[in-house]
């Protein structure tokens, strides 16, 4: 669930009788590993339903501020008395960012262990503690005439025109361009992705771990709604929101087919491209999900790791000779990232690095290995690698 919700700001309802500050409390008393704190949040607003909008904002904002700054808390205190503290350092980060010592940061905005995986920056540090941005993807050659209409946007760049940064307080969800498959919310390092992949109308292509679609939905549009793509998952119930998303969108050019990662693949064809967007530790998410940071462990990236090199090895066996492999993820371990790399290509020889651009940096940052940070941009941090299976 993003943390800015795109509600349209009201005046709070006075037949609303539970304060926005108990509904945070309670969901964050209800918040566990087992239990994210965006997956309660996202059920307590569907559950009251006569609460405001700007409510709902003020809830949304209060259950991430928490997180973001409960290394500054006193766990002894009481979670209604710690959100007021939260809310203080919030504003007060917002006012001046440089108001914190680097020295407090790094001893309480990540965990400890995370050192062993990551090289902290101060950047990222402060990236973390930022409120993330709202991106959209519109529709392919119509993002400025989107962003003049909607007005509260900005075009990231003149040559990545279809993304656009949402700042208004719009509904987004109702209004009648996103139900006519104008344009999707993605974040901007997932657009990235689908631009690496670069895939060709005609082609036909494997997305391996689709979840519910979001970066199929940009490849198709990449392919003009032509070739096959097909789309993977473990999770019935994923593709089913798939299915959903993709008829909205007007998206007809793929298949869906339950894949549980192992060596039975589900079909023998042999694919131009295959994208594995891998379940990972979604470090590269924590400036958008705060809880994560204190639920993840390093146990947890070692057996995601596993997991991984699993999923890329039995899905190369789909790549045509002179056809891509893309691997990404949502993090970035040295665990998940280049050791993963690095194992790759010394068991997959007749995969070669494939370098090209990163297309939120242009021709000068030509890589096979793509990192994107936080910091970089205002998205996710993501890790991609690209390669091309040598002909036979």
């Amino acid at each position: 669930m993003p943390e800015k919700y795109p509600f349209t700001r009201r005046r709070r309802s006075v037949f609303h009788s539970v304060k926005p500050t108990q509904i945070s409390a309670r969901i964050l008393r209800e918040s566990s590993r087992e239990k994210p704190a965006d997956a309660v949040l996202r059920e307590t607003l569907k559950r009251t339903r006569d609460l405001a909008p700007f409510d709902a904002t003020e809830i949304s904002k209060t259950v991430f501020a928490y997180f973001r700054w409960r290394g500054w808390l006193d766990a002894e205190k009481t979670i209604e008395t710690q959100i007021p503290r939260a809310l203080e350092l919030a504003s007060r980060f917002h006012r001046d960012p440089f108001s914190f010592p680097l020295e407090e940061l790094r001893a309480k905005v990540v965990p400890n262990w995370i050192s062993d995986e990551i090289e902290i920056s101060d950047n990222w540090l402060r990236a973390l503690q930022t409120e993330p941005k709202l991106w959209l993807r519109a529709k392919r050659g119509h993002g400025i005439d989107l962003a003049k209409k909607f007005g509260d946007c900005r075009v990231f760049s003149e040559v990545f025109s279809d993304t656009l940064e949402y700042f208004g307080e719009m509904d987004l969800f109702r209004t009648p361009e996103f139900h006519a498959g104008e344009f999707e919310l993605q974040d901007i390092s997932s657009q990235a992705v689908g631009l690496i992949c670069n895939p060709k109308s005609g082609e036909t292509w494997w997305d391996a771990c689709a979840g519910e679609g979001g970066k199929l939905l940009h490849l198709s549009e990449l392919m003009e709604n032509k070739g096959l793509i097909w789309a993977g998952d473990r999770a019935g119930w994923r593709l089913q929101k798939l299915k959903r998303r993709t008829a909205r969108a007007k998206v007809f050019n793929y298949r869906s087919t339950i894949w549980d990662g192992g060596a039975k693949l589900p079909t023998k064809t042999k694919f131009d491209g295959v994208l594995v967007d891998a379940p990972c530790s979604g470090i590269g998410t924590w400036q958008r999900n705060p809880h994560a940071r204190w639920t993840l462990t390093s146990q947890d990236v070692k057996e995601l790791s596993a997991i991984q090199m699993q999923l890329l090895s039995n899905a190369a066996a789909t790549v045509k000779p002179g056809g891509k492999l893309i691997y990404s993820v949502c993090t970035l371990t040295q665990s998940e990232t280049n050791k993963i790399a690095d194992e790759f290509e010394s068991r997959f020889p007749d995969f070669k690095p494939l370098r090209v651009e990163n297309p939120l940096c242009g021709e000068a940052s030509k890589s096979a290995r793509i990192w994107i940070w936080p910091q970089d941009c205002g998205g996710n941090g993501m890790f991609i690698a690209i390669w091309e299976k040598t002909a036979k």
